[in-house]
């Protein structure tokens, strides 16, 4: 749904037919037509901790799948920029429901060996949207009827119409049926998950030892408050699932993806509008399948090295293009747009591969990291509201960003990308110095394991006997292993 919406409007805005009909939206009307989206996001992200936590993990995604297809008709039927920008804002309050709620689910359900990889699959879901509806878009274009940009956003309501029906044959989390006193349903669930049906089977029963002793910890020794989460120990790795979010936008991907046309049309690639798009199409290629390896060894990189790896060839690269445009020529076009000519061939083309690059090193690493990580590292009875509050401040930044980025890029120009370069180096010192290693670790074990030194290696045998000791249950945990065939 958030890839469908980022891939129809990031085309939409360059073609003539919606600038013709929206009568060429200024900079600031542009940031604000594509910030609504990020407007309803934050809201609805900070917001869905409460029906998250009361109605269910499920019912609040199939709410939030409704929410979208109302959102998606307006858009299609808008006869003005008041009209869209309420769409657009049901459509936000859509996804940022569903992208707090979905990783929360996923995580929750997931084993631990491949929690990672399943969560990815968001991530790579989110890349195959945007892919499709861009060439959905581009095929639009060539109606010469606001058909152009109203297939586009009536054929988002799709993927939230499929997520609609599919949800109602999904199981409701364990974990939330556990914490509601349901525990022969949260049974039930685990050992269709994890023992083919076998509620005896020694990983479904050592789970859910794990799951009650927790509970049982939570509600005899700790509140069950949401102002919890200023506890100090909380309060830190909240500050780790905000700042991860936040640094997630100020990588600047979601800014390539969706003013990639405006940004190849000011560096003058492709010679018309259809050779821009296209040239920005692939750039949604590049994503889904970079997307891939992230999917395949997540869970064997690791969160930390891969994160860090990440910022830094995104740093390198977005130097590299803020170097190449700045010199290049700039002028005023006759719209009194600033341009770039880039007069060197192999220059230009560097700059294109280097834009590439880009989006292939977001992919493999901090596209699916910044849901995976925030989605894994609380306590049960804080988990829905810290989340919440971790997407939400990526969705805040994610609208001052669409709000700005436009202004930017006629204001500082070259400067923008270097500008990201460095926020892309800052990020790496971060995890390097405050974030530790998750991979390989159950829900229930992130206590223990955020009690040790970020940046050394936590011993698994460690934990897993301490977390048997604090919980009162014998260590006799089945052998854990990264290459479990019957988990993968």
């Amino acid at each position: 749904m958030f890839g469908f919406d980022i891939g129809s409007n990031s085309g939409v805005i360059g073609t003539k037919q919606y600038r013709d009909y929206f009568n060429n939206p200024s900079d600031l009307l542009q940031g604000g037509i594509n910030g609504a989206l990020s407007a309803g996001c934050f809201v609805g992200a900070l917001l869905a901790g409460f029906p998250a936590d009361r109605y269910s993990r499920k019912y609040t995604l199939i709410g939030a799948s409704v929410l979208f297809v109302i959102g998606s008709v307006f858009q299609a039927a808008s006869n003005g920029v008041p009209l869209l920008c309420v769409g657009r804002v049901l459509n936000g309050l859509s996804v940022g429901v569903t992208s707090m709620v979905v990783p929360l689910y996923q995580s929750e359900i997931a084993p631990k060996e491949i929690r990672g990889r399943i969560v990815a699959v968001q991530q790579w879901s989110i890349t195959w949207g945007i892919m499709i509806s861009f060439w959905i878009q581009y095929g639009s274009q060539f109606t010469d009827s606001t058909a152009a940009f109203r297939i586009p956003w009536g054929i988002q309501a799709v993927p939230a119409l499929i997520l609609l029906s599919g949800m109602w044959a999904f199981p409701f989390s364990p974990r939330w049926l556990a914490d509601k006193g349901r525990m022969d349903e949260a049974i039930q669930v685990l050992a269709d998950i994890h023992g083919d049906g076998d509620i005896h089977h020694p990983r479904v029963q050592l789970e859910i030892q794990e799951i009650e002793a927790v509970i049982k910890f939570d509600r005899e020794q700790a509140s069950h408050r949401y102002a919890d989460i200023l506890k100090p120990q909380y309060a830190y790795r909240a500050s780790l699932g905000i700042c991860l979010q936040i640094w997630q936008q100020l990588t600047g991907m979601n800014i390539i993806m969706f003013y990639v046309v405006l940004l190849f049309e000011q560096a003058g690639v492709g010679d018309d509008q259809e050779s821009t798009l296209v040239s920005s199409g692939v750039n949604y290629v590049v994503n889904v399948v970079m997307t891939v390896p992230a999917i395949l060894w997540v869970d064997k990189w690791g969160r930390r090295n891969t994160m860090i790896f990440g910022a830094l060839a995104m740093s390198l690269f977005l130097w590299v293009v803020g170097g190449l445009m700045s010199q290049g020529e700039w002028y005023l076009d006759d719209a009194g747009k600033w341009k770039v000519n880039i007069a060197n061939e192999h220059a230009a083309k560097g700059m294109v591969a280097c834009i590439y690059l880009f989006v292939a090193s977001f992919a493999t690493t901090w596209g699916p990291l910044g849901w995976i990580y925030p989605a894994e590292i609380f306590p049960l009875r804080i988990r829905a509201i810290a989340v919440s509050l971790s997407t939400s401040a990526n969705w805040l930044f994610n609208w001052v960003l669409n709000f700005v980025v436009p202004l930017l890029m006629q204001r500082i120009r070259f400067g923008l990308y270097m500008l990201f370069a460095g926020f892309n180096f800052l990020m790496a010192c971060h995890v390097f110095l405050a974030y530790p290693e998750t991979k390989g670790f159950t829900l229930e074990e992130m206590d223990i394991v955020f009690e040790q030194n970020p940046r050394k290696k936590v011993d698994r045998a460690f934990v897993e006997a301490e977390l048997a000791r604090r919980a009162g249950l014998e260590h006799n945990r089945p052998a854990s292993t990264e290459k479990n065939e019957d988990i993968v």
